[in-house]
């Protein structure tokens, strides 16, 4: 901040915010109670011990005159006191009931409106000096100022924040009037002027004015002040020998002792005002910046940070509600759940900051399409609502159709899964799950993008809840099995590896393929308890193959994208390895091409561990991502492995065998070894063999099975061993 800034903010001068000018005016509506409760006390106390005074015997003469130097100024005060406090109470507490006292200040104020214009009617005929007409017009526009705004007390209809704070602005020049009237008579009479020092700190030490209108009412007040003062002591120095000594001179009047003496207190006061200004200021600063945090913290608890949409604590929270009332009608409530299929390569072509934008706008969209329905971003590029089943298709095809618009060189395609509740569901969240189920059922069908939950779908849902609640039992009860298939070296048509799968024996369900629980359980980021355990079957069998001096190949072990997130697999794989001592030549590791493309931090220095370690790597499923080559770029593998897609079309499509030949002889200058999967005929093994893929496997040699099936086929002849391993069995 520049000093220019910091001068202007120091004198109240720059703008200030919404929040902290409402703060200034709650502090000076709290510090008006304090003084109009002074105030009223000290004049109720004062016009008391008028009235007093009035009826003593000996003073009935002096009555006419009492009256006429403090009843107005008396009752005045008063009026304004009890005004502020009605007015401060009204807006702190928004009490009402209170505004009908205002009929007292009317009332009183009337009689001092009647008053002063008696004595301005008189005025021509007094000897009064200008200085007390003026205190006549004062006191009169005052109490007329101060029935105008009872009167808008008692309405309230029209009753705003600056009524307020003007009725505390004529009571803080009531105080100062009054005090310099006072201390002016004190004067005459040779006291002290301890009134005005003390109402003109009530007024800017205790309320909060900017610096520069506190600097403006003291130098204001105090020249009135000393104005009336000079008067008087002309005309006492000649006939009066009372009035107030200098202490410097020994002389009577306003002498250099009082003017420094009053300039002291002037300048102690306003570095009072400044500091309070300024105190209260940091202070506001402070509240309003602790405001902002909560009510960010509050918007973002309830509130998607990106899009602006409400996030699913909020969406949670407003179903259970929603499904718990009766006037809910369950019959036509539906859930859905949407997917922006193809928003990943979306962001890698164009960059998260373009994706982002799209979310946003695709949000907006969903938002302004379902009005007047729960609306949640679920997470990623996946939204939920909960609305009516009336027209739900039809927004949905809407929001399908802008969505479309929204796509450039990448088809973004929208696909919507639906679920209605039955009459006794009251979890929005297995809603939807099962609306997420229904819509992840017609993933890449591009002739439907909305799907209706149903029984077919239930039947599949219970069993992938089924799975990601029971993949621990199993594990702890032996049912994930090991099934391995054989990996051929072409040159000697013998088993040099084994490719190590998982299968599921449940009681329930019998035997599960792995298409029906490892995408569940990647999705439910549950896959590392299922690899992990197939690791440890692995090193086991290895363990008991080594006990009995039976031979054993190496191993090819997978490994999901989010194993690499949810555990170290380099410490997992040694500390397998180290409690069944198994040789790390035994372990091979396979990566997909898929998990690298995604996590090329992570990944890169994970397998840099690997080999290091003495692992062999290999890249799994090369040629199903579009990122194959860079992938070859930017990491050095010891095997590659080729998609079964290449040759799904050998001998009817021309294009796959000069394609695997340069694939092939790619992986031979880069110092791979390479091996294809997927081999299922003799031709596809001998074109394979001719063109130096130094590795196979595929169910030409055998389809996966336990090893107790393995062994069999081994013993048997129908499949054969590399020398060196059973060599090194011996």
């Amino acid at each position: 901040m520049s000093f220019r800034n910091k001068l202007a903010s120091w004198l109240g001068l720059s703008k200030r915010s919404d929040y902290v000018n409402k703060y200034f005016y709650m502090t000076n509506m709290k510090a008006s109670i304090y003084m109009s409760v002074v105030v009223i006390s000290l004049e109720l106390w004062m016009i008391i011990r008028m009235i007093r005074t009035i009826f003593e015997k000996n003073l009935q003469d002096k009555i006419e005159s009492l009256i006429e130097s403090y009843f107005s100024n008396y009752f005045l005060l008063f009026s304004a006191g009890v005004l502020m406090l009605l007015f401060a109470v009204r807006a702190l507490y928004n009490v009402r009931k209170t505004r009908w006292i205002s009929v007292l200040v009317i009332a009183m104020c009337s009689a001092v409106a009647v008053f002063e214009i008696t004595m301005l009617s008189k005025y021509s005929e007094s000897s009064k000096d200008s200085a007390d007409l003026f205190n006549y017009i004062i006191l009169l526009l005052s109490s007329l100022i101060m029935i105008v705004f009872s009167v808008i007390l008692i309405i309230g209809r029209s009753e705003k924040e600056w009524h307020s704070l003007f009725v505390m602005y004529v009571f803080s020049f009531c105080c100062i009037n009054f005090g310099i009237i006072m201390s002016v008579h004190s004067f005459e009479k040779g006291d002290q002027i301890l009134t005005f020092l003390t109402m003109e700190l009530f007024v800017i030490c205790l309320l909060v004015w900017r610096p520069w209108l506190g600097f403006l009412v003291l130098s204001a007040s105090y020249a009135v002040f000393y104005y009336r003062l000079s008067g008087i002591v002309d005309i006492s120095t000649v006939a009066r020998v009372d009035g107030i000594i200098d202490l410097n001179t020994a002389e009577i009047g306003l002498g250099d002792g009082i003017k420094i003496n009053g300039f002291t207190m002037w300048l102690s006061t306003l570095l009072l005002c400044i500091s309070n200004y300024n105190k209260t200021m940091s202070q506001a600063v402070k509240d309003e910046d602790l405001e902002k945090m909560n009510s960010h913290l509050s918007d973002i608890s309830v509130h998607d940070e990106l899009t602006g949409i409400h996030n699913m604590v909020h969406f949670r929270g407003e179903a259970e509600k929603l499904l718990s009332y009766v006037t809910t009608d369950r019959s036509n409530s539906v859930f859905l759940f949407m997917d922006i299929e193809n928003f990943k390569s979306y962001n890698g072509k164009y960059g998260f900051t373009e994706g982002n934008e799209l979310l946003i706008k695709v949000a907006r969209i969903i938002r302004e399409q379902f009005k007047g329905s729960l609306v949640s971003r679920f997470s990623d590029d996946h939204f939920v609502v909960m609305t009516t089943l009336d027209d739900c298709k039809e927004k949905v095809a809407e929001v399908s159709r802008q969505i479309h618009e929204l796509q450039r060189e990448v088809h973004l395609e929208l696909k919507c899964g639906a679920y209605k509740p039955s009459d006794d569901e009251t979890d929005p969240s297995a809603a939807c799950d099962r609306a997420r189920f229904a819509c992840n059922s017609i993933k890449k069908r591009y002739n439907t993008s909305f799907q209706m939950y149903d029984k077919t779908l239930e039947e599949k849902f219970r069993l992938k809840q089924y799975i990601v609640n029971n993949i621990d039992t199993a594990i702890a009860n032996d049912y994930i099995k090991v099934f391995y298939q054989p990996i051929v070296d072409t040159a000697t048509g013998c088993i040099c590896g084994l490719e190590a799968l998982a299968r599921w024996k449940d009681p329930t369900y019998g035997l599960l393929p792995p298409g029906m629980f490892i995408d569940t359980l990647e999705e439910y980021r549950q896959i590392h308890k299922l690899d992990q355990c197939i690791i440890e079957i692995v090193c086991r069998d290895y363990s008991a193959a080594a006990a009995n001096g039976e031979c054993f190949v190496p191993v090819s072990l997978n490994f999901s994208r989010l194993d690499f997130e949810l555990y170290d697999v380099p410490g997992f794989l040694e500390k397998m390895i180290g409690k069944y001592k198994m040789p790390r030549k035994y372990i091979d590791v396979e990566i997909t091409e898929s998990a690298l493309t995604d996590q090329n931090d992570l990944l890169s220095n994970t397998v840099e561990k690997l080999r290091n370690a003495g692992y062999k790597v290999w890249l799994d499923d090369f040629g199903s991502g579009y990122s194959s080559l860079n992938v070859l770029k930017d990491y050095q593998f010891d095997v590659l492995k080729i998609d079964m897609k290449f040759l799904s079309g050998f001998g009817s499509n021309n294009k796959a065998a000069p394609i695997l030949k340069n694939i092939v002889d790619l992986t031979r200058q880069l110092k791979m070894i390479s091996l294809t999967e997927g081999v299922e005929t003799q031709e596809q093994y001998e074109f394979l063999r001719s063109i130096g893929c130094e590795k196979v496997q595929g169910y030409l040699f055998s389809k996966p099975c336990p090893k107790e099936e393995l062994n069999e086929k081994i013993l048997s002849g129908k499949l054969s061993v590399a020398e060196e391993y059973i060599t090194a069995a011996k």
